[in-house]
């Protein structure tokens, strides 16, 4: 039932708001609060949250050993465009972390430190051309949206432009290639290893697995080329191992983005490299027409560096990572128990820390086998949130602050959604 509040909030959105939200998800729910792996909307409806703020409450919302450090840092200011001793003691936690990692840049979120981690590539190579995947998400620069979600199936390496007011001239700067597909990989750094600067990618991207091999054959393609490996760790840093995909799967990339985690619920993200990768940020290290600039008032806030800080003490502890995939199995096994039952033609894809349902009965390996039934996709997403269970459009971030209580309820959730798709519902 919708309140007189929440109905009042969802005009006021409408008048002042460019399609009535903020550019996220496409549905109206007005979020209230939030505490550990539930959220409350304005309406007093409640929602076992496996969105999750879009990935960074990994140990759940309201957490009250960040929320205590947060109201003690407050309390002390909240910005000063300076160095701050948290965000001191962050970068050294992420160096510890991160294979890749010798010295980090803080920015304020994911997009920014895509951008400048490809900027960063071409700064250190004098190349101007990154190759991406389809499909692969990199943020919001010109370079990081292109065949992202693409309209039309174009043919490698061109990239489509997901969003209007990106120059045409971007499109030059861009190769696209298929997820887990090496050949391509290497045919296309054959013709343009000259002009290539770096590889970006999602180790793991959205819900694909790398296939076994693939990670180590970029690693290798591009050690042989002399051209840069960046990870787009922005959703896996911190959420698959302490060390991130690189630690999951073992392969060390050249640079290294993060950003979700570790701002504990607050703006923040990283590029983290090499000690003589990162000099380009420091104008005393290298030459001037070398030198990098990157400047944001709000980079390494000190409010969301302590965040992030704890954050990552409380994930260092004993068992933590195990109740994550735990969580993440149980969730998975009986999906796969009710879509068995029912008989609908799909699967469960991903990996237990986020997965979700494509609904195909074709392996799932890259962007356009991932796409399999849109319609029933979106059904399934509404019947979901009726039944109490919110979720992005195509992702179940998983936390640690799940309750067996919200598995066995989402699960129900799930069967009952299900049952009424196979109605016709």
């Amino acid at each position: 039932m919708i309140s007189d509040r929440e109905r009042e909030l969802q005009e006021l959105a409408r008048r002042v708001l460019p399609a009535g939200g903020f550019g996220n998800v496409s549905y109206a729910t007005i979020i209230a609060e939030g505490y550990a792996g539930r959220v409350r909307d304005v309406s007093g409806r409640e929602y076992v949250d496996y969105l999750l703020g879009s990935g960074p409450m990994l140990i759940g919302h309201a957490h009250p050993e960040v929320t205590e450090v947060v109201r003690e840092k407050v309390a002390k200011g909240t910005t000063f465009f300076a160095s701050n001793e948290d965000g001191i003691r962050l970068a050294a936690e992420i160096v510890e972390a991160m294979a890749c990692a010798e010295q980090v840049r803080f920015a304020s979120s994911g997009s920014e430190a895509d951008m400048y981690a490809m900027r960063l590539a071409r700064a250190h190579t004098g190349r101007d051309k990154i190759l991406k995947f389809e499909g692969g998400y990199h943020g919001m620069s010109d370079w990081g949206l292109m065949s992202l979600a693409p309209k039309r199936m174009g043919n490698f390496p061109r990239p489509i432009p997901d969003t209007a007011g990106i120059p045409a001239s971007s499109l030059e700067e861009v190769l696209v290639a298929p997820y887990n597909d090496l050949d391509t990989v290497e045919s296309l750094v054959r013709r343009h290893k000259d002009e290539l600067a770096a590889i970006i990618v999602e180790p793991f991207q959205r819900l694909v697995a790398p296939r076994p091999g693939f990670l180590e054959g970029l690693r290798r393609i591009t050690r042989e080329n002399g051209i840069l490996l960046i990870f787009d760790e922005v959703v896996t840093g911190f959420r698959f191992a302490y060390g991130g995909a690189q630690e999951y799967y073992g392969v060390v990339p050249d640079i290294c983005t993060l950003g979700k985690v570790i701002g504990g619920g607050f703006p923040l993200s990283a590029i983290a490299s090499s000690r003589e990768i990162m000099a380009h940020f420091d104008r005393t290290a290298v030459p001037e027409d070398k030198f990098m600039m990157q400047v944001g008032t709000l980079s390494g806030n000190p409010i969301a560096a302590a965040a992030g800080l704890k954050t990552l003490e409380i994930l260092k502890r004993p068992g933590t990572y195990e109740r994550l995939f735990a969580n993440g199995r149980k969730l998975m096994e009986g999906y796969a128990d009710v879509i068995a039952r029912t008989g609908i033609e799909a699967r469960v894809v991903g990996d237990a820390p986020m997965f979700d349902i494509v609904f195909t009965g074709q392996d799932v390996h890259d962007y356009r086998s991932s796409l399999g039934n849109i319609d029933l996709l979106r059904r399934y997403g509404a019947l979901m949130r009726e039944k109490g269970i919110l979720k992005s459009e195509s992702k179940h971030y998983v936390s640690v602050a799940h309750t067996d209580e919200d598995i066995r309820f989402t699960i129900d959730a799930f069967a009952e959604s299900m049952a009424e798709l196979k109605r016709g519902g």
